[in-house]
């Protein structure tokens, strides 16, 4: 019995720990020209409860410089 009282408690430690500050990451890849003003773009995020990742790539079809 105090092995579950235990347990439980780690879990409600856990749970308030996840509630409290969602972790994320944010990844952006921009290697678009400054100067194209309607860049092509791919934006995407997952989340999965325990973590979350968004990811954001640009991308221009004319050369830089």
């Amino acid at each position: 019995m105090r092995d579950r009282r235990i347990a439980m408690a780690v879990v409600v430690a856990l749970l308030f720990v996840i509630a409290v500050r969602h972790p994320s990451a944010d990844i952006r890849i921009i290697t678009h020209d400054q100067a194209d003003r309607s860049p092509h773009r791919v934006q995407a995020a997952v989340d999965v409860g325990l973590f979350a990742v968004s990811v954001l790539i640009t991308w221009t079809k004319r050369f830089a410089g």
